[in-house]
């Protein structure tokens, strides 16, 4: 009969994502997992087969938490330009599960068009949030939202590295300066790059 396991997998999942906030994914080990939970490392494989297993559920995890920074955008007035805000808002609150989320290296490297379909599983409603709010076409909802968060994904690195910081406010002002440069170009009837 296998051991009882003295732990969830959400307790370990939670104690892994603890360590990645404070050290990134590169301390999570078994041996720190059990350090972080007050045990040693055997109790983590009696729920997991293998570290691998526990740092995918940890990555699942991180994206549940920046899910409800999306979900928290898209519920206000302005869903697209608070999703921005979320964005850069998780990267300064939580700065170590953004970079694991949003900046690591990747087997494939996607292309513009699709690195949106690669990193992110709100690209959808965000989308349609786009539509719908300001009546663009599917291709100019498409051209506004990658250039946007081009944009929004450096000053969210910006803020996730403490390469600079930004006053209350300044933030908010550009996102509005360079949405409202776009959203009218486009609605003046200019083409951007269609690889964008």
């Amino acid at each position: 009969m296998p051991p009882k396991a003295k732990f969830t997998r959400e307790e370990i999942v939670n104690a892994g994502l603890n360590i990645v906030r404070k050290r990134g994914m590169g301390a999570v080990t078994a041996r720190e997992l059990g350090m972080e939970l007050g045990s040693s490392a055997r109790p983590v494989f009696t729920v997991f087969h293998s570290m691998e297993e526990v740092q995918e559920e940890i990555v699942r995890a991180a994206k549940e938490v920046y899910n409800r920074c999306v979900k928290q955008g898209l519920s206000q007035e302005m869903a697209f330009k608070s999703v921005g805000m979320e964005y850069i808002g998780f990267a300064g609150r939580e700065p170590q599960l953004f970079r694991l989320l949003f900046m690591r290296e990747r087997a494939e490297t996607p292309g513009v068009k699709d690195v949106l379909f690669a990193i992110d599983d709100n690209h959808e409603e965000i989308m349609h949030s786009i539509q719908a709010q300001y009546g663009l076409s599917e291709e100019n909802a498409w051209a506004l939202y990658r250039h946007l968060w081009i944009y929004t994904h450096g000053i969210a690195t910006l803020c996730a590295t403490n390469v600079c910081s930004f006053e209350t406010g300044e933030i908010d002002g550009m996102m509005t300066a360079i949405f409202t440069s776009i959203l009218k170009n486009i609605k003046a009837g200019e083409k951007y790059d269609q690889s964008l």
